[in-house]
């Protein structure tokens, strides 16, 4: 029966996973090998096989992981506050310059190529990702909608799910031209709409 990790195992497993995020990043991860890793990390090849058995599948698995709660992450304190108009758009504002910083390089997305998005474990972890941040999106509406700032009619999940596909359209262009302005009229049109809603059908 193999032991719980200890609390020096655990930090020393992220350390490696913080690690091979900076050199992934720095490098891309088809010219990224294991000796990279093991020299930014300090680690030896039998301490990497002790915290990734399957290799670099594995430890790349882990730093999708890293690189997807970053993600939300990066979008805070504002994307768990959502609760007036005025975090709306400062989250909209992270968002944008995150994505602004991050430039036409995704580091998830060139980890999913590399591990194969069809793998459980990858799928599930942009699944994981989508619905936590469809869940936060809806739990600001709600917070709206409470505040009377929203239409009490509006279908919050349906509302948060186009948001969030509107956020991720915008990114993909922004990738493929490294311009922001469609992230960015996906995101105030997002906002817009919330807004239109409640001058439409809440009570003044």
């Amino acid at each position: 029966m193999s032991q719980a990790p200890t609390t020096k195992g655990r930090a020393t497993r992220a350390r490696i996973i913080e690690g091979a995020a900076e050199v992934l990043r720095e490098r891309g991860v088809a010219f990224t090998t294991l000796d990279d890793i093991r020299a930014r990390t300090g680690t030896s090849k039998s301490q990497l096989f002790h915290y990734f058995p399957e290799g670099k599948d594995e430890l790349l698995l882990a730093v999708a992981q890293f690189e997807a709660d970053r993600v939300l992450e990066d979008q805070q304190p504002h994307l768990g506050c959502l609760d007036s108009w005025e975090s709306w758009y400062q989250w909209r504002d992270a968002v944008v310059e995150r994505y602004e910083r991050q430039g036409d390089q995704c580091p998830l997305g060139s980890l999913f190529l590399q591990v194969g998005r069809s793998r459980p474990g990858a799928r599930a972890i942009v699944a994981e990702l989508m619905r936590q941040w469809q869940e936060q999106l809806a739990r600001g509406i709600r917070a709206l909608r409470a505040r009377g700032l929203v239409s009490s009619t509006l279908d919050v999940d349906t509302t948060a799910a186009a948001l969030l596909a509107g956020v991720q359209g915008g990114v993909t262009v922004m990738m493929s031209t490294g311009d922001s302005t469609h992230l960015k009229a996906a995101l105030d049109t997002g906002i817009e709409y919330l807004r239109v809603t409640a001058d439409r059908h809440s009570p003044r």
